[in-house]
C-alpha cells in the first residue's frame, strides 16, 4: 500500500478538478491541531484562508482565532504562501 507524506502536501496534486473548500479546511485543521503533521499556524492559517475564498464558512472564524496567536510577520507570510499556492493551483 502506498504511503502519503502529509508533510509534502503543499506540493500534492489536488486532482484535476479544482480543489473544494471542505479538502482546503481539512488541511487547515491538519495543521492547526499538528494531526498527522506538525502543528504549524501559518499553514493552518494559509489553508483556512484558502477554504474561506472557495466558501467553507466555518474556515474565516478559524483563521481569525489562530490569527490572534500569531504575529504580524507569520500572518504576511501565511498569506503570501496562500497567493502563492493560488497561482500554481
Amino acid at each position: 500500500m502506498a504511503r502519503f507524506e502529509m508533510a509534502e502536501i503543499d506540493r500534492a496534486p489536488m486532482g484535476e478538478a479544482p480543489a473544494r473548500g471542505d479538502a482546503l479546511f481539512d488541511l487547515g485543521m491538519m495543521y492547526a491541531a499538528g494531526r498527522g503533521v506538525p502543528l504549524d499556524l501559518v499553514s493552518a492559517h494559509k489553508w483556512f484562508n484558502l477554504a474561506s475564498m472557495k466558501g467553507h464558512e466555518d474556515a474565516a472564524r478559524l483563521r481569525r482565532e489562530i490569527a490572534e496567536q500569531m504575529s504580524e510577520q507569520e500572518i504576511a507570510t501565511a498569506q503570501r504562501a496562500a497567493r502563492t499556492w493560488l497561482t500554481t493551483h
